[in-house]
């Protein structure tokens, strides 16, 4: 055997690839739908109804919104409110499609980004507002100086309410929705979006009362506090309150990939993240305090420099998600289950983005609906692989639970039904855009097909109709032959 080969025998994995079993076997094993680990089966008892469950957040959180309506309108008044809220919406679209730019590899349900934004929009800005407010009363009459009050509230008492209020969106996702919370890019969303909410809500609050005071003081224009307090809030700092609470999220995040034995670490990383998240805060509530150009320190020596170095490590994360790909994937391919194309051109977002897009062409000539569905399920097939890449390399670091194999042999079944469209949509997306593998030793063995033999023309799940006009097999149908893939010395 060629060294080139050795060498890649010696970088296996150490958990084991399904090579002994034949497909057949293992895809005979999946559970019924009603059981798979990806799709939680229904439970008769009521309050944990999936149903039940989703009413009921839906509602504490819609209560908690109107709660705040009826606060800030107080506060601001009608006309207030309504500036408040049309400025403060402008930087929110933004800000989220940034983090879901980041997510894109490996995108989190939206249900869980919806509740995300929803607690840090309600409940997370229901508690500060409540407890600020309740706090800095007592500290005024135990004190008897307002001035005071004002300056510990907002350099103590807020950044710990805020943080705190906030880190509890994370950390539900991370209980409640474990294996849907994979590692630091998850944490970082998540939190994002909590944040992204929280500001939103806070923004209105404060861009109302300075409309408020403008009304009452008659100024108008560049000079007003409108102006001024839009400039400060919206302009130059729209992304402090994520900041902060993205370091909670990266405690969470780094917590999530950490070996399941260190339980320590596992429960430090979170705190310490939060910790960091309100001491960053205070810092920021507090600037004002180092004098008159205390601000512009506080931003320009610490506020840019700790963005610029959570945007680079979120970034970095997300390649590091790409190459995951392409270092576990092999081991698939090496046993049937990918082609050979497949691990490099999943490893590429442009080369899956021209999967799709061929899929949509070639299956949409006659019927663009199912071109659609074709695309659909190239999309689908990319997103199973990267959760079983990811899933693989935390299996290797000690980080997932026994039902390892179990999860991984779903994960395959899901692959296997879509192969039939994204395998060759991918193949010729990599040839396209130049992402195609080199020669490799490993050689490329087609599995059998698991469900009989004979034409398939059902493609999984409902779709009721047939694909494969030239380009590939149906679901079902004989083994493909051999991709003419490498060549490896004997």
């Amino acid at each position: 055997m060629s060294d080139g080969s050795v060498q890649y025998q010696q970088r296996q994995p150490a958990v084991p690839v399904l090579h002994e079993q034949r497909p057949e076997e293992v895809l005979g094993a999946v559970p019924e739908r009603g059981r798979w680990t990806y799709r939680p089966r229904r439970v008769g008892m009521v309050w944990r109804s999936k149903v039940f469950r989703a009413g009921t957040v839906i509602v504490a959180l819609a209560l908690c919104w109107l709660v705040i309506l009826a606060l800030v309108r107080e506060q601001t008044g009608p006309e207030g409110f309504v500036v408040g809220l049309g400025l403060a919406v402008l930087p929110v679209p933004l800000l989220l499609a940034a983090f879901r730019w980041l997510d894109r590899v490996e995108p989190a349900p939206w249900r869980n980004l919806i509740f995300s934004f929803a607690w840090g929009a309600c409940a997370a800005a229901l508690v500060a507002i409540i407890a600020n407010s309740f706090a800095m009363r007592w500290i005024a009459t135990a004190t008897a100086d307002p001035a005071s009050a004002d300056t510990l509230g907002a350099t103590v008492i807020a950044p710990v309410v805020e943080e705190s209020a906030k880190a509890v969106s994370i950390l539900l996702v991370f209980i409640f929705r474990r294996r849907e919370f994979r590692g630091v890019v998850d944490g970082i969303v998540i939190a994002g979006f909590t944040a992204t909410g929280f500001a939103f809500t806070e923004n209105i609050l404060y861009l109302g009362n300075a409309f408020d005071e403008d009304q009452q003081l008659g100024s108008s224009g560049i000079a007003s506090v409108t102006a001024g307090t839009f400039f400060v809030r919206i302009v130059m700092s729209p992304f402090a309150h994520p900041l902060f609470t993205v370091l909670t999220g990266l405690g969470f995040g780094f917590a999530a990939i950490s070996a399941r034995h260190h339980r320590v670490r596992r429960i430090a990383l979170p705190v310490l993240g939060l910790l960091f998240a309100m001491g960053l805060h205070a810092l920021w509530n507090g600037s004002s305090a180092f004098g008159p150009y205390g601000f512009y320190a506080v931003y320009g020596m610490v506020m840019v420099p700790v963005f610029a170095l959570v945007t680079w490590l979120a970034v970095w994360w997300r390649r590091r998600e790409l190459r995951t790909l392409a270092a576990e994937l092999p081991a698939y391919a090496t046993a049937g289950w990918l082609t050979p194309a497949e691990p490099l051109a999943l490893s590429s977002m442009r080369t899956r983005g021209v999967a799709r897009d061929l899929a949509r062409h070639w299956h949409g000539k006659q019927d663009r609906s199912r071109g659609r569905a074709a695309a659909r399920a190239v999309a689908e097939y990319e997103s199973f692989a990267t959760t079983l890449a990811g899933l693989r390399r935390r299996a290797r670091h000690d980080a997932v639970g026994p039902d390892f194999a179990a999860r991984e042999r779903e994960l395959l079944h899901h692959l296997w039904q879509r192969r039939a469209i994204a395998g060759p949509a991918l193949t010729h997306a990599a040839q396209m855009t130049g992402t195609g593998p080199c020669p490799h030793p490993y050689p490329y063995r087609p599995p059998m097909p698991p469900y009989g033999q004979g034409q398939g023309h059902g493609y999984g799940y409902g779709y009721g109709y047939g694909y494969g006009q030239g380009h590939g097999t149906a679901y079902g149908s004989p083994p493909p032959q051999p991709y003419p893939y490498g060549r490896h010395s004997r």
